[in-house]
């Protein structure tokens, strides 16, 4: 720092070699010149010296020495030398002034140039890295597929593992399911209970929306003594085993509906087709005679070794005729109802063996 004078702002210098003027042929900035007694080889400082900023010149005014010039600054050499800073102008009563123009214009030149030179390393050192990088996938023979194939390649097996054996499969196609109908045509297979409340079970039953209420059940083996007509002879000529009755009664039409088993298929078929007369109308539980002296409806079907049989008609004993559609969808409804309890206990039984051990 020069004493009476502004401070110049302190600013990294690149390096030079020994014996190197600095900018514009000049001695360095900051540097010294040599010279002076005492200090071989060192120059003028910044602020020191014959001429430095904030110094009078050698010839500004009158001195100890008696030849007007103010005794040096102590290690300054004496006599005239270069100004410190490069394009300084002369004049004024402080002596010579720097050229700041010149000194702003060099900084801003150092500056661009180290900017240059750090982009020009950043790109270098980008392009030695993609280099190294190209030249290991080469020279390993492989692509670097990991991005597209999302993940890091998987390793092969190693040739000394055995190979996954392929699943085998049986030639001997599975044995079908078993047939519903088989558990209700033989009766060493139909062997599930057998009881009135379990074969119409419930107090009221729905077929196709139709809502009906459940009177009362029986089950007996003398089947002769539950028909009307010639049925009982039919039913014991086919070898009738028991017969279960229940009655229904929907909107003043009350039927009765009564399932037969017989030791086979055939004898059921055989009772369905001889069928005449009809079950006898079951009464009780809030249901009253029907279907005496008077004309009902009367069918009959089977399924497997159960024959089935529906007597439908009027509460108030009304003589049935072929307009009166309500009786005969009741009748229908009471059948197609006997006949899906029936097979739902053949699928039962089957399911259930189906489920066995062995089978």
């Amino acid at each position: 720092m020069s004493f009476g004078g502004p401070q110049w702002p302190q600013e990294p210098q690149e390096p030079q070699q020994q014996g190197q003027q600095g900018y514009g042929g000049q001695p360095g900035y900051g540097q010294r010149q040599p010279g002076g007694p005492g200090q071989q080889g060192q120059g003028q400082g910044y602020g020191q010296g014959t001429g430095g900023y904030g110094y009078p010149g050698p010839h500004s005014g009158s001195g100890p020495r008696g030849d007007g010039a103010p005794a040096p600054f102590p290690g300054a050499h004496e006599g005239s030398a270069p100004h410190p800073f490069p394009g300084a102008r002369g004049g004024g009563s402080g002596g010579p002034t720097p050229d700041w123009s010149a000194l702003a214009d060099a900084s801003a030149s150092r500056d661009r140039r180290r900017r240059r030179l750090m982009i020009g390393g950043g790109v270098l050192a980008t392009l030695v890295v993609g280099a190294v990088v190209a030249t290991a996938v080469v020279a390993t023979g492989e692509k670097d597929d990991t991005a597209k194939n999302g993940g890091t390649p998987t390793v092969s097996a190693s040739p000394t593992e055995a190979p996954t054996p392929e699943p085998t499969f049986s030639s001997v196609a599975p044995p079908p399911p078993p047939n519903p109908k088989d558990y209700i045509s033989d009766p060493r297979k139909d062997k599930a209970p057998l009881t009135a409340e379990g074969l119409f079970p419930g107090r009221k039953l729905t077929m196709s929306g139709r809502p009906y209420t459940k009177g009362a059940t029986s089950a007996t083996a003398n089947c002769a003594a539950v028909t009307q007509g010639g049925l009982g002879t039919v039913l014991k000529r086919n070898g009738c085993q028991r017969v279960l009755r229940a009655t229904y009664v929907r909107d003043g039409v009350a039927i009765t509906v009564g399932v037969a088993v017989f030791p086979s298929e055939a004898a059921a078929l055989k009772a369905k087709d001889q069928a005449t007369g009809g079950v006898a109308p079951l009464t009780g539980a809030g249901v009253g005679d029907f279907c005496h002296a008077t004309v009902c409806l009367r069918r009959s079907n089977s399924i497997g070794r159960y024959a089935y049989f529906t007597q439908a008609g009027f509460a108030d004993g009304r003589k049935v005729t072929k307009a009166d559609q309500g009786v005969f969808r009741a009748s229908d409804d009471l059948g197609t109802f006997a006949f899906n309890q029936i097979y739902a206990r053949g699928k039962s039984q089957a399911s259930a063996a189906a489920g066995a051990p062995g089978q």
